[in-house]
């Protein structure tokens, strides 16, 4: 029997009905001549921050703004990149943000971007850092109410960010081609390519999959080094992890690294006894080539010590994730999984021995000894300092994704602290895949699927042949190309066309079109997907000021939101709330608006 490890959480959110409203949205000449009273008067001003692609939200928000006696500015970036150059410059007051919490543990949806240091935030709180790490270890209602304390003085107290929707999934499918059931669309995991296949099943050895994505440059193939929407799916793909997540965010070993996995009674030490049926993948002339170098034990420490230390690579976005971990090792006596009590009860062996090839013999610590028919394993044991079951999602997360030591030391030879871009070439540069001149793929993948070369069109795969071939976890579909397509609308026009064939995010004002197109599917799921406005932690005014960013937060009416996406948005108060129901609501009060306007008015 797999085991699944799940966290249960007290209330968590379930999909409801929206309200929708009998009003609209502001026009813009509406909008015009209240900007322009508010300049007469001498009204603060708001710069937004965004994309193109939330040219809707940021009108929606600039008219609430107006509406509670603000003068606007809407900074519209082309793409992401473009986006976070202007973040980066801090030129902005709000930028429109989304974060995805695609560990399925609501930890993930608040260390990483609001923890001291963390991604996203440059906010430093010691209140809020402590009620993070006060919440990882709790469940059920201990932990909603934690949370909601988190959340108060997070939004409420300090007006950090601004929510203002949960998202559904919406997803398209070119199923004249392509098999729907073989296309999964889970609530927080990146999309698992090894299971999706054609219809006809000849053409998965000859055809190629064309998927969609948006964001055309990728912040790093080295799946520490990023954590956005990216690269998250890319490195999911291509590197194997300990763990993975269900579709409805359990915790198993099914596709992964692992063939069981198990915890101590103590939730203070995690074993996971790994398969032998893996090997790395690199790309020689454009094609994958099996290194013959198993993905083993020694490759999981490397990989997971390098991903708790902040020090082990230059910009290092996921440490943070990984802190909680204190060691990883190779256990090298059968003893020890004997007389450590499982929290199923009975041992760590006992619990480690569901679905093995063999019966566990022997544990070996090097990998020229592995060989699980015969009953020989590695096991890898993670420890940490305090119980903390939270671990488990974390390794699931694509940063958790096992790297080659050989090949990533090989490439990585810099000083860190000396590092130097314009010279520097680190492991999983995109550039390093990029058609022209400077192409040299470094990469050695120990997942599914390896990119073989990008360019701003489209980032090619191919499957890797040492994939547990001849398993029910060998890629089905040899060649994949993920073609870059930043607008909605030209993306479903694609779709339609069949020019791809998987739509990941289908835009809620356009269902109805996929709905009625006979070569189409449309999925829907539930996400983890909150958009909010972050406000800028240093350099404005509303840097400074928290009755300024009051004065934002309660001029922000969600309902206009889900209005406007047609009832498919939810209502949301902080990242935590697709998975917690906290009992906390924002909602919109124009006097409290203007109560707080005035007072930072006064301030002045």
């Amino acid at each position: 029997m797999k085991k699944r490890n799940k966290l249960f959480y007290a209330g968590v959110t379930t999909a409801a009905a929206a309200v929708l409203l009998a009003g609209c949205v502001e026009t813009k000449s509406d909008v015009e001549d209240t900007k322009t009273d508010n300049q007469n008067s001498g009204q603060p001003a708001i710069e937004i921050l965004g994309m193109a692609a939330n040219e809707a939200d940021m009108n929606i928000l600039r008219d609430q703004l107006v509406k509670n006696g603000f003068e606007v500015k809407l900074n519209i970036q082309p793409d992401y990149g473009s986006f976070t150059t202007q973040k980066d410059a801090g030129n902005y007051d709000v930028a429109l943000s989304s974060w995805t919490t695609v560990t399925g543990n609501p930890d993930y949806a608040v260390r990483g971007l609001f923890k001291s240091g963390g991604d996203y935030s440059d906010t430093s709180d010691k209140t809020v850092d402590k009620l993070i790490d006060e919440a990882s270890t709790l469940t059920g209602k201990e932990a909603e109410e934690k949370y909601a304390e988190l959340e108060q003085a997070l939004v409420f107290d300090n007006a950090y960010i601004a929510p203002l929707y949960i998202s559904k999934k919406f997803q398209g499918i070119y199923s004249k081609e392509v098999n729907p059931d073989t296309v999964r669309l889970p609530k927080s995991r990146a999309q698992a390519w090894e299971e999706i296949s054609f219809n006809d099943q000849s053409k998965n050895a000859t055809e190629t999959l064309v998927l969609h994505q948006a964001i055309a440059s990728l912040t790093s193939l080295d799946p520490i080094k990023g954590n956005d929407g990216s690269i998250n799916t890319l490195n999911t793909n291509m590197y194997v992890r300990l763990v993975n997540l269900t579709d409805t965010d359990e915790v198993v070993s099914d596709g992964s690294l692992s063939i069981d996995h198990a915890s101590s009674e103590d939730n203070k030490s995690y074993y996971f006894v790994l398969r032998d049926d893996i090997n790395f993948t690199k790309v020689e002339n454009g094609a994958a080539v099996d290194t013959g170098d198993l993905v083993s034990a020694e490759d999981v420490v490397f990989s997971l010590e390098r991903a708790k230390d902040e020090k082990s690579v230059p910009d290092h976005r996921t440490y943070s994730i990984h802190e909680n971990i204190d060691t990883v090792t190779v256990v090298d006596d059968i003893g020890e999984l004997k007389e450590i009590t499982s929290s199923e009860g009975g041992s760590i062996l006992e619990a480690l021995s569901d679905d093995l090839p063999a019966a566990i013999a022997e544990v070996v610590t090097d990998e020229k000894d592995v060989d699980n028919a015969a009953g020989k394993y590695q096991v890898v044991k993670i420890t940490t300092a305090d119980p903390f079951p939270q671990v488990l999602n974390y390794l699931a997360h694509q940063s958790g994704g096992i790297v080659s030591e050989a090949q990533v030391t090989a490439v990585n030879t810099f000083d860190v602290a000396s590092y130097d871009p314009n010279k520097d070439i680190a492991y999983g540069d995109q550039s390093t895949v990029t058609e022209g001149a400077s192409y040299n793929n470094q990469l050695w993948a120990s997942g599914p699927y390896i990119m073989v070369k990008k360019n701003d069109y489209e980032a090619t795969f191919v499957k890797n042949p040492a994939y547990a071939p001849g398993t029910e976890n060998e890629p089905l579909i040899n060649n994949i190309s993920v073609r870059f397509i930043q607008d909605n609308d030209s993306a479903l026009s694609a779709l339609r066309n069949g020019e791809i064939h998987v739509l990941q995010s289908v835009p809620e004002t356009k269902i109805d079109i996929v709905e009625g197109d006979s070569n189409l599917t449309l999925k829907t799921a539930d996400s983890n997907a909150v958009s909010y406005a972050l406000f800028n932690p240093s350099g404005r005014e509303v840097s400074k000021s928290a009755d300024l960013r009051k004065a934002v937060l309660y001029s922000i009416n969600q309902d206009e939101f889900i209005s406007y996406y047609q009832g498919n948005k939810l209502k949301a108060v902080s990242t935590v709330s697709p998975l917690i129901n906290t009992g906390l609501e924002l909602v919109a009060d124009p006097e409290k608006a203007k109560e707080f306007l005035n007072a930072y008015k006064e301030s002045k």
